[in-house]
């Protein structure tokens, strides 16, 4: 990643902590009731879903004039930020980063959360999922790293089970004839990458925006990605379509409410996501991750891509042998 991303991403975190942890103090009253919005998210702290949530929030609490605080949920690969948010009042002043992980969690009934209890708002980004070994390996090879799978199994690091990444594996493997992934389920995306590099497992599932840094300083490189096209900033990696394999998956993420809060919050809500994440910092982080701005779009599009997402998961996880 280049530097001066590198200091924009920590001056991210720093504002975002600043808000979290000072701004609170300071205030006696925020807009809405006087509550701050709650950011909820299930992820872990550096992984994609928290670095997009952040990103949203530096320009979205100063469209919106009011607070937002992030809210960490872990657990049940998105099942537990679902349930803390079905807890709460719908009154618009929370928001759920909602992913492909979240629809893996519904399929898999971790939670009975439904659709229909959430309000879609807005999407943040469309990343596709991405194979990352060790530079040093041979396996950078795209041909290489599937003629190693003819004959042996890989160990793939994910993070969880039952998730987009071991999905991800294991359709690439089982499309493709090849021999059945050992995946090594993580609590997030820092070990993986430790253990690319250390050399205890061969294969990283990640999205670009995670392993950045670390393909820029070539400890890391991608041998496949899982998308319809080439990306940008990594030109040079096939995709697993080019290599006769027809696996197209992303970790898509994007903001809910819950269900039932006012028609006029909600419109206030998508509008200031929408004017935040059209500012250039929102733009140049997407840039540097190797998306652009089609990753955002509003409640209709996102909403229906919720829909679609939780039937394409359900299907895969039945033809994978996860639902009977």
């Amino acid at each position: 990643m280049k530097k001066s991303f590198k200091l924009f991403l920590a001056a991210a975190f720093l504002v975002t902590e600043f808000f979290v942890v000072a701004l609170p103090l300071m205030i006696t009253s925020a807009k809405a009731d006087g509550h701050p919005i709650q950011a909820i998210t299930h992820a872990g702290f550096g992984g994609g879903t928290d670095v997009t949530t952040r990103m949203m929030l530096l320009r979205a609490r100063r469209v919106l004039k009011q607070d937002m605080q992030l809210v960490n949920k872990k657990g049940g690969g998105g099942a537990a930020s679902m349930d803390y948010m079905m807890s709460l009042p719908a009154d618009g002043n929370h928001t759920l980063t909602w992913t492909t992980g979240h629809a893996v969690s519904m399929a898999l009934g971790k939670t009975k959360v439904k659709l229909s209890d959430m309000q879609p708002l807005a999407r943040g980004t469309d990343d596709p999922q991405l194979f990352v070994v060790n530079c040093n390996n041979e396996i950078k090879d795209a041909k290489k790293f599937i003629s190693a799978q003819k004959s042996k199994s890989l160990k793939y690091g994910t993070t969880h089970t039952g998730g987009i990444d071991d999905v991800s594996a294991i359709a690439f493997t089982k499309k493709g004839g090849l021999t059945d992934p050992t995946i090594v389920a993580y609590k997030g995306v820092a070990p993986i990458k430790t253990n690319l590099i250390k050399g205890d497992i061969d294969v990283g599932v990640l999205n670009l925006g995670e392993a950045l840094t670390e393909i820029n300083e070539g400890k890391l490189c991608v041998s496949v990605v899982l998308a319809n096209e080439r990306m940008a900033k990594i030109g040079d990696s096939p995709t697993a379509k080019e290599l006769g394999i027809p696996v197209s998956l992303s970790t898509v993420r994007g903001f809910v409410t819950k269900k039932g809060a006012p028609a006029d919050r909600v419109k206030q809500l998508e509008a200031g996501m929408l004017k935040a994440m059209s500012h250039n910092y929102y733009k140049n982080f997407l840039t540097e991750i190797g998306l652009d701005d089609t990753s955002v779009v509003g409640a209709d599009e996102w909403g229906k891509q919720m829909e679609e997402m939780l039937a394409e998961m359900t299907a895969q996880l039945k033809a994978l042998g996860y639902i009977n």
